[in-house]
């Protein structure tokens, strides 16, 4: 993802402002809507980041699409058309949905398995992410059959590997780097 930093720093002062305005709850609805209107429609990205379409025009786009706004998501809105960064609005929303998530505690964790999670597996990694977050864990779980088996645990920046690829890399490095003579 380009720009990262600029759309991280819009989903800040947008969040610090709905939180002064206790609008929050509001603008996620306004935001999830967003994320959910990009990804299920790839073309208004590409809109967006297209030189030659004007500035207003895209904001005029944005505020059709987007008719049911909050007063303050349209002002985001406005404000990134003003400042050249229209294009970043869909950055601009999951930032803000994963700002708010940490500002009132919760935290998703990202399961990586070779399988889909049982309920027994499942309550285990939880145990195993509440260890490594205070904060309350809702699981996602990802399948990636190149793991083998185990799983991998992923909370913000924090990993867990538990991966039965990641063990038998590890063997094969131990292996490979250790000089054996008889």
């Amino acid at each position: 993802m380009k720009n990262t930093r600029a759309a991280l720093r819009y989903a800040k002062a947008a969040l610090n402002l709905s939180l002064e305005q206790k609008k929050e709850e509001a603008v996620v609805k306004d935001m999830q809507e967003i994320v959910a209107v990009f990804e299920a429609n790839k073309e208004l990205s590409v809109f967006l980041e297209n030189p030659v379409v004007a500035n207003q025009a895209k904001q005029d786009a944005l505020v059709n699409v987007f008719s049911a706004l909050q007063p303050l998501s349209n002002q985001l809105i406005a404000l990134l058309a003003n400042n050249n960064r229209i294009d970043l609005l869909a950055q601009v929303a999951t930032a803000y949905l994963s700002l708010l998530k940490k500002h009132q505690g919760k935290e998703t964790a990202v399961v990586t398995t070779a399988v889909a999670l049982t309920p027994d597996l499942e309550k285990v990694i939880l145990a195993k992410a509440k260890e490594m977050s205070s904060a309350h864990i809702s699981l996602e779980n990802k399948i990636d059959p190149s793991i083998t088996g185990g799983f991998i645990l992923r909370i913000g920046d924090l990993q867990y590997n538990a991966s039965v690829a990641h063990q038998l890399d590890q063997l094969k490095r131990e292996l490979t780097q250790t000089n054996y003579s008889a």
